[in-house]
């Protein structure tokens, strides 16, 4: 299990050949909005993917929530059956 900044978490980590803060500061307003609340510790890289493939801000945020729900359930697996073994 990583900690850090990012919480205890499972999720695996990535190298980038790019400069988080400067990805990060190219996000359309609205993404870096969600982002600063996400629960979970989110790339720009895959925040942007999903929003990209919205047709509206609104449909956006939705699958954002979406897949951070998707990404937490998995994280609560994780953490069950480690509390279980």
């Amino acid at each position: 299990m990583q900690s850090g900044n990012l919480g205890a978490t499972h999720l695996r980590r990535s190298k980038r050949n790019i400069d988080p803060m400067a990805a990060y500061d190219a996000l359309p307003k609205e993404l870096r909005h969600w982002m600063a609340g996400a629960k979970l510790p989110w790339s720009a890289q895959s925040c942007l993917k999903i929003w990209r493939r919205a047709k509206s801000v609104s449909e956006a945020v939705e699958r954002l929530a979406r897949a951070e729900a998707k990404a937490l359930e998995k994280e609560q697996q994780k953490f069950a059956k480690l509390r279980n073994s």
